[in-house]
């Protein structure tokens, strides 16, 4: 496995870690490996789910009327 120095750290910075790992039952390291593995974790949007499911069922139309009024300016008095 590899390394990693991370050298500057502000003793703030330092001592949140500490906390934090003690609140969630870690040691300091093993709470910076679950922050960094979190940090770097691919996200799924919410469209790309959608899609997913759509391309699933053979696709899905919509017929999309938008809606072209104005709209009225409120009342600030």
């Amino acid at each position: 496995m590899a390394a990693v120095t991370i050298r500057n750290l502000s003793d703030e910075t330092h001592r949140a870690l500490k906390a934090q790992a003690a609140r969630n039952g870690r040691s300091t390291e093993a709470e910076i490996r679950e922050i960094l593995g979190e940090a770097v974790k691919p996200r799924v949007g919410l469209g790309d789910v959608l899609a997913e499911v759509g391309a699933r069922v053979g696709g899905v139309e919509l017929d999309v009327v938008r809606d072209t009024t104005e709209p009225e300016a409120p009342d600030l008095r």
